[in-house]
């Protein structure tokens, strides 16, 4: 899994071309390590109101109300904080009933969209993961953020931010300024003084130089290519403060996100939690492609918990300790070019690139192109890549993601992963800026190679050959019956060190072993992590020989989705307010289509007459035995208010028994966006439902071939 995820506030529209300030998390670009610093991490959720300045959009393109909407979701339980009654912990949250519905619902679809349509291998591996798994595939050195520390109140900063947040409140202040320069003309030089002060937001309105603002701008459109004394000497070349104390923050340090914990009783075995899925996967190579019968190309799935100690998680749903994650793990034969025998199906998808030429020069502006266009251009790097960034898009238009409001970012050479040869990130456009929710990296063989090294264990593909080869090559050569005993415990770790040298190494190493008599490895984890073999250990000859078997160490393609993040952006994306008939406030809505709707339909009883009430139970049970998830709600609020409830609940449909059913078993269907409505027998009801449920039909179709119903309005006044 790359270096997961991040997040990108632009203060402009998702389509706009202009570079405006930029805010972008990111759950760790792999940084040199540096001895980690034992500073405390505040624990708890009670935190100042975060302001900020956004022109994020609902469904029906008006303005969102974040705070209306996160207040919504908790109030009906989509999410909450975790051990709250205790205070809180910063960054874990509980998913309630319908937060937990729309997940599964999400998984489900992405199953079938990706592990059945693929038909991909899927695997459920270990959370807890010993040292040395993750010490060799560079996650101990190098998983890690900078973060500083204010030297005043102690308050813990991740760098990249806090270099973001100041720069974006000084372009702020600038633009409050520049807005005031026409009506300042006329003013009184004490009003001016005045306009200076900070306003009402907290921004400070001060002009800059319109080269100082192009150097913001171009430092914040490439804030992810800074390491930690990059990010040192900005805070220091721009006197960049910490707003709270008026003090610069102490250098930047590396922090390990990774969460340890000892394995057993004694303690002897020490391990992590793990930081992703994917390290499972690479490990069970071996079965995996023994299970396939040997075929490739293949793909593993695995979707799983993953825990990341992050630093200063303030955004809600979108940067958390705990997270569910979705990986897959794409192993092709790097000989073929990484072709896709199925990239011509998706050949003619447009996308919006944002590559990492146009950040670099300080720019936001995105490229529409066909992915077959963009591979063929080589902006992206091979067809394996480009067919999963388009079935990543088609995968989050299927669920919901409103298309306008997703981009595809290219890393930049020093935000990537250390063992990723190109990556892209599918960012989506919500209030906090553009998150980023899917990673599709190409990994190379980094991930086989270190573990087949470290252990010995074949994590290759041996293929048989229609026509036999002859190979020359250096050949190693080791007394087994003195090397073990002479290495002891170390033996097998230093044997699999010399075996995994390349052609190049040795023919170096047979020299060194002609003039020295010896040669010096590199075999970490033994001594000082070099270790001698004499010649009387050793032997390097060279050999010739006929293979029938080619032996290659896979690439790999790794599309990972941060599901959290893909679900508070799809709530974001479908929520809208609907004007009240009585004039009260806005009601929301979540227009989730009905494939991953928490509940699909909502059973109104008219009044609570007992008579209704064994049509309920067989409508019910009916909906049940067709697959369709429903409520129930009998209460005594109006159809109106009962209808509401369940808009802000995202439930598409609802189906209303009263008098008229009594005399003849029909009902009505109302959809939610619409709130129009149809009438017919029941189970024709059921079957039209079904049919929207599983996108067979939309609502335009059974307002088609069902009667419309304009009869019943939904009143604010209680049916008795």
């Amino acid at each position: 899994m790359k270096p997961f995820l991040s997040l990108t506030r632009r203060l402009s529209s998702p389509l706009a071309g202009t570079l405006h300030s930029t805010r972008r998390l990111h759950l760790s670009a792999f940084a040199p390590s540096t001895p980690r610093l034992r500073f405390q991490i505040s624990q708890t959720n009670k935190k100042k109101p975060e302001k900020m300045s956004t022109d994020a959009t609902t469904l029906k393109g008006q303005p969102l109300d974040k705070a209306a909407l996160e207040s919504m979701l908790r109030r009906r339980l989509f999410y909450t904080p975790s051990f709250e009654i205790y205070g809180g912990v910063s960054g874990l949250y509980d998913y309630g009933p319908p937060g937990c519905a729309l997940q599964a619902n999400v998984i489900d679809l992405w199953r079938k969209h990706f592990v059945l349509e693929e038909d991909m291998l899927e695997v459920d591996c270990a959370v807890l993961t010993p040292h040395d798994v993750l010490k060799t595939s560079g996650h101990v050195d190098k998983f890690a953020d900078w973060m500083c520390k204010d030297p005043k109140n102690g308050e813990i900063l991740r760098a990249d931010h806090f270099v973001e947040d100041v720069l974006e409140q000084r372009l702020k202040g600038d633009k409050e300024a520049r807005g005031l320069q026409v009506e300042e003309k006329e003013e009184t030089d004490k009003k001016k003084a005045a306009k200076k002060k900070k306003n009402k937001g907290g921004v400070e309105a001060v002009k800059l130089d319109d080269a100082v603002v192009k150097e913001y701008e171009e430092i914040l459109a490439q804030i992810d290519n800074y390491n930690g004394e990059q990010l040192g000497e900005l805070i220091k070349k721009h006197d960049l403060r910490n707003p709270a104390t008026g003090l610069q923050p102490t250098p930047p340090v590396s922090f390990n996100l990774m969460f340890q914990t000892s394995i057993g009783p004694s303690s002897n075995l020490p391990g992590y939690l793990r930081p992703e899925t994917a390290q499972g996967q690479f490990l069970n190579f071996a079965k995996l492609l023994e299970f396939n019968t040997g075929q490739m190309p293949f793909a593993s799935a695995s979707i799983g918990k993953s825990y990341r100690n992050e630093i200063s998680p303030r955004a809600g749903l979108l940067r958390v300790r705990e997270f569910l994650m979705a990986e897959i793990e794409h192993f092709v034969d790097p000989e073929g070019h990484k072709k896709h025998a199925r990239f011509h199906e998706v050949a003619d998808v447009e996308l919006a690139f944002l590559d990492r030429h146009t950040q670099l020069s300080g720019s936001t502006v995105v490229k529409r192109q066909t992915i077959g266009q963009a591979v063929k251009d080589g902006l992206v790097d091979n067809e394996t890549l480009g067919y999963f960034l388009a079935r990543i898009l088609l995968f989050l238009r299927k669920i919901g993601i409103d298309e306008k409001k997703i981009r595809f970012r290219q890393h930049m050479d020093n935000e990537m992963a250390h063992y990723a040869c190109d990556c892209w990130d599918a960012e989506l456009h919500t209030s906090a800026g553009w998150v980023e929710c899917v990673g599709c990296a190409d990994r190379s063989a980094y991930d086989l190679s270190v573990h087949a090294k470290k252990t010995g264990a074949p994590l290759v593909v041996r293929q048989r050959l229609e026509e036999p080869i002859t190979v020359e090559e250096w050949d190693i050569v080791i007394d087994k019956k003195n090397f073990g005993p002479f290495y002891k415990k170390d033996g097998k770790t230093i044997e699999n060190a010399l075996l995994a040298t390349t052609q190049e190494q040795r023919g170096k190493l047979v020299k060194e072993l002609e003039e020295n008599g010896k040669v010096v490895i590199d075999v970490s984890g033994v001594n000082d992590g070099k270790v001698e073999v004499s010649k009387d250990l050793l032997a390097i000859k060279w050999v010739k020989r006929v293979e029938n078997v080619r032996e290659y160490t896979p690439n790999v393609i790794e599309p990972s989705f941060g599901i959290g993040r893909i679900l508070y952006s799809l709530m974001e994306h479908n929520y809208w307010t609907r004007a009240s008939d009585g004039g009260d406030e806005a009601r929301g809505v979540l227009s989730f289509p009905p494939a991953v709707a928490p509940t699909k339909v909502l059973i109104v009883p008219l009044s609570s007459n007992k008579d209704f009430t064994p049509e309920v139970r067989k409508l019910s049970q009916k909906l049940r035995s067709a697959g369709v998830s429903s409520r129930i709600d009998d209460s005594s609020a109006s159809i109106g208010k009962r209808y509401s409830r369940n808009d802000e609940l995202g439930t598409p449909f609802g189906v209303t028994i009263d008098f008229q059913t009594l005399k003849d078993g029909t009902v009505t269907l109302r959809e939610r966006d619409s709130t129009r409505q149809v009438r017919a027998e029941e189970d024709k009801i059921i079957v039209a439902i079904k049919a929207l449920v599983d996108g067979t039909k939309t609502w335009q179709d059974v307002e088609s071939e069902l009667p419309l119903f304009e009869g019943q309005q939904e009143v604010e006044v209680t049916v008795r």
